[in-house]
C-alpha cells in the first residue's frame, strides 16, 4: 500500500523554517499501530492522518475529513500547526475545490478556510483553573528556578501548565529570567499529568516543548525527538491578552 506524505513548514514562506509537519493522506483504512509508526518513522511533532469519512469521498472535492495526530511516542488531541499543514497540502498541493474544510478530530470539528492572505483555522477554546503554588512548588522551582510567580492555571483538556510570572519583569528581561530546564524537572509528579509547560508575561508568552529523553518521565506525556539537545522557546506578542486567554494560541 502507498501512502502520500507530505512535509510543510507552517507559520512561514520560507524552506526548512516555521514549524514542521507531516501530513499522510489516507485512501483506505489504516492499522491502528501503522499510525504511531509512521509518526515515529517521521520523528516530527507531529505527522497528521487525514482520512476519508465515506466511501465516495475524494481529497479533491470533499469538504469534511476525518484528522488524528501523533507525534513520535503518542497520539495527541490536539495540535495546531498540523492542522493547518492538513488544510494547506489539501488546498494546495491537492487542490481541494472547496473554499472551507471541516476537520473531525478528538477535539471537536475543527474548519479551516482559505483567505487572501493564508489560511484561517477555527480552533476550540479550552477552560483553565486557578491552581494553588503550593500544590506545584517543587515542579515550578525545578522548571523556573526562584523567578517571580503571579498566577497558575491548569488546563485538563490540554494538560498545560501555564505560569504567569510578575508583573517586575519586562518584556526586555523575560527571556532573561528562563534558566535553562533541568532533566530532573520531569522526576517530579504534579497532582495531575502535565504535558507542556507554558512560562509568560501578560504581553509575551512562550511555550516550552520537552525533549525526547525526558518524555517518558511522569510529568511529559509525550516526546519530541527532534528536540533532544535543548528546549526551544517560541515567543508571541500578546496585546492585551490575559492569562486565562492565552491558551488560544496552543
Amino acid at each position: 500500500m502507498k501512502l502520500p506524505i507530505f512535509i510543510a513548514d507552517a507559520f512561514t514562506a520560507r524552506a526548512f523554517r516555521g514549524n514542521p509537519a507531516a501530513v499522510c493522506l489516507l485512501e483506505n483504512e489504516l492499522d491502528e499501530d501503522m499510525h504511531q509508526k509512521i509518526a515515529r518513522e517521521m520523528n516530527l511533532s507531529e505527522t497528521a492522518f487525514i482520512r476519508k469519512l465515506h466511501p465516495t469521498d475524494n481529497f479533491a472535492q470533499s469538504s469534511c475529513f476525518g484528522l488524528r495526530w501523533f507525534t513520535p511516542a503518542s497520539e495527541v488531541p490536539l495540535c495546531g500547526h498540523a492542522t493547518l499543514a492538513s488544510a494547506a497540502v489539501l488546498f494546495h498541493k491537492i487542490k481541494n475545490m472547496n473554499s472551507t474544510l471541516t476537520f473531525v478530530t478528538l477535539s471537536g470539528e475543527l474548519r479551516a478556510r482559505q483567505a487572501d492572505d493564508g489560511i484561517v483555522l477555527d480552533l476550540p477554546l479550552y477552560p483553565v483553573y486557578p491552581q494553588d503554588f503550593h500544590e506545584v512548588e517543587d515542579l515550578i522551582k525545578t522548571a523556573i528556578g526562584n523567578t517571580l510567580v503571579q498566577d497558575i492555571c491548569y488546563s485538563p483538556d490540554t494538560r498545560k501548565l501555564l505560569l504567569r510570572l510578575s508583573d517586575t519583569y519586562n518584556r526586555k528581561t523575560f527571556p532573561l529570567v528562563l534558566p535553562r530546564l533541568p532533566a530532573e524537572l520531569f522526576e517530579l509528579a504534579a497532582p495531575w499529568p502535565v504535558y507542556r509547560i507554558c512560562v509568560g508575561l501578560h504581553m509575551l508568552f512562550s511555550a516550552a516543548t520537552g525533549p525526547s529523553s525526558w518524555g517518558r518521565k511522569k510529568c511529559m506525556h509525550f516526546s519530541v525527538p527532534n528536540e533532544e539537545e535543548s528546549w526551544e522557546f517560541h515567543f508571541v506578542q500578546m496585546e492585551g491578552l490575559t492569562l486565562e486567554e492565552v491558551q488560544l494560541l496552543f
